[in-house]
């Protein structure tokens, strides 16, 4: 199941990201402990404080004369509503152009947002599109801030928005999985010939360009040491499964 992970942020409590639990494990050294297993973990572009004004993201929070409910609010596990979770959602990931006022804060309530809340249980919710790849592509760009991973290029346009494109390893019409791990930030003449197969990746992350298949000019814009960029955190590195399948299956070289 998805869930918001929360802290405090200056000094409030907010939500900051979300992630899919995989597994509960119990803890070793202490019977009353568990741990929580996830994937997919994603920061949101915002962090969301779990009250603006009189608003509160999680009803259950807000006792009936308006004040908080610091008893639950002490949890550090608490049940969402699916129609809240995606009132969170919506509110972190609400940066650049898709910006929009936040749902019933100006106003106070909760009940008129605006927004389509769907019956379905919102752990389906999440993996459809458009939602789905928003989240994807604000993670990669993220990852690898906002710069092409074969050529180096950073382009950022007037409004702010980078050039670079969130692309798929493992494609989507094989029912890739959602990890970031399955992702690369490329221009978009490298993204084209990536899903095309003219270029790809080994295991070393070593650049594999198909022969006579590169134009002269953009083969000028290649790493210079024909090798992948990655991001510098670890554990966004292309896995190399997603990299296999795309050299078996999509590389033409």
């Amino acid at each position: 199941m998805p869930a918001p992970t929360c802290r405090a942020a200056g000094g409030r409590q907010s939500y900051f990201a979300t992630a899919r639990i995989v597994h509960i494990g119990r803890d070793p050294n202490r019977k009353d402990h568990y741990y929580a297993y996830v994937e997919d973990y994603l920061e949101f572009d915002r962090a969301v404080p779990f009250r603006e004004g009189s608003f509160y993201y999680e009803s259950g929070l807000q006792k009936a004369d308006g004040s908080t409910n610091k008893g639950r609010f002490g949890r550090s596990v608490r049940h969402l509503a699916d129609a809240e979770y995606s009132l969170i959602l919506a509110a972190g990931f609400e940066a650049g152009d898709d910006k929009r006022q936040r749902p019933g804060i100006r106003e106070g309530e909760r009940h008129d947002t605006g927004l389509e809340l769907v019956d379905r249980p919102i752990v389906e919710w999440v993996s459809r599109r458009p939602f789905r790849d928003r989240v994807f592509a604000t993670g990669i760009k993220r990852a690898y801030d906002n710069t092409c991973a074969m050529s180096g290029l950073r382009i950022i346009n007037g409004g702010g928005r980078a050039e670079a494109q969130a692309a798929h390893i493992q494609p989507v019409n094989d029912k890739r999985p959602d990890s970031l791990r399955n992702g690369l930030a490329l221009s978009s003449t490298f993204h084209w010939m990536f899903d095309r197969g003219l270029i790809s990746i080994d295991d070393d992350y070593g650049l594999l360009l198909k022969r006579d298949a590169i134009p002269s000019g953009v083969l000028g814009l290649v790493n210079r040491d024909r090798r992948l960029r990655v991001p510098g955190q670890r554990i966004y590195w292309p896995h190399r499964r997603f990299l296999e399948y795309h050299r078996e299956h999509v590389f033409k070289g």
